[in-house]
């Protein structure tokens, strides 16, 4: 258990509370371990109506702590920021997310996989595997382009562009952009919360047959960009990248 993940209670609400702030809530092995653990708890507990990941009001996350990555980088698909993309994407209760600040990598990726997501309108989200020597992850190669279309997707996900949380919500990434991070934990709580007033199984039986028609090929896209993930990873364009990274 690590103080950089938080769980709060909140009747049938299960908050996830990514707290590193030092580090810009970057993630590392432990908190993947306890966000997939989290999740599967959740899924499984009867008194659990929905679940509300979030990071501070000054930042979502960094993404992946380039240090914990390069000291022990993940070797298949038993490690631990794998299994904690199993556990969102097959998590069977209503998954929210509340952003503020910077989302960058998995912490713009792992938005495409909740069904609520709230942002900040000033919010800033990036996804820079190519700009880091690696590949698309989290299904979002899939998911990007037929949201987007393949010309935006591209640049978003060959170039690295950064975009705003108010243009998450234009283009269907997010739910809803408002005006301050305040603002934004109100309205993901309200929402969240609202789950604990509507039927568990109708909403169960409703999230399942959303996802179902692309639910197969999802998991099959993860897989595959997980394991050109490790593989990059190895290559030596992104350890001259990530290595560049941190010595900045």
């Amino acid at each position: 258990m690590t103080d950089a993940i938080l769980l709060e209670r909140e009747g049938g609400l299960l908050t996830l509370r990514l707290n590193r702030p030092d580090k810009k809530n970057a993630l590392t092995r432990a908190m993947y371990s306890q966000l997939g653990t989290a999740l599967q708890q959740a899924d499984s507990d009867p008194e659990i109506k929905a679940v509300l990941i979030t990071g501070s009001l000054q930042c979502f996350t960094a993404g992946n702590d380039i240090a914990d990555f390069l000291q022990e980088p993940p070797s298949d698909l038993d490690s631990p920021v794998f299994q904690f993309m199993r556990s969102l994407l097959e998590c069977r209760k209503p998954v929210v997310a509340a952003v503020a600040g910077a989302a960058v990598g998995i912490g713009t990726t792992l938005l495409l996989h909740c069904d609520l997501v709230y942002v900040s309108a000033d919010a800033k989200l990036r996804m820079p595997f190519v700009n880091l020597g690696l590949c698309p992850e989290f299904g979002s190669s899939l998911i990007l382009p037929r949201l987007l279309g393949q010309a935006k997707a591209a640049e978003l996900l060959l170039l690295g562009e950064a975009f705003t949380g108010e243009q998450a919500a234009a283009w269907g990434i997010a739910s809803q952009a408002l005006p301050s991070a305040e603002a934004t934990f109100a309205k993901a709580r309200e929402m969240a919360l609202r789950f604990d007033q509507l039927p568990p199984e109708a909403v169960r039986i409703s999230k399942q047959l959303m996802k179902a028609p692309d639910r197969e090929l999802l998991r099959r896209v993860v897989e595959e960009e997980g394991k050109l993930f490790v593989q990059r990873l190895r290559s030596p364009e992104a350890l001259a990248a990530l290595s560049g990274f941190l010595k900045r």
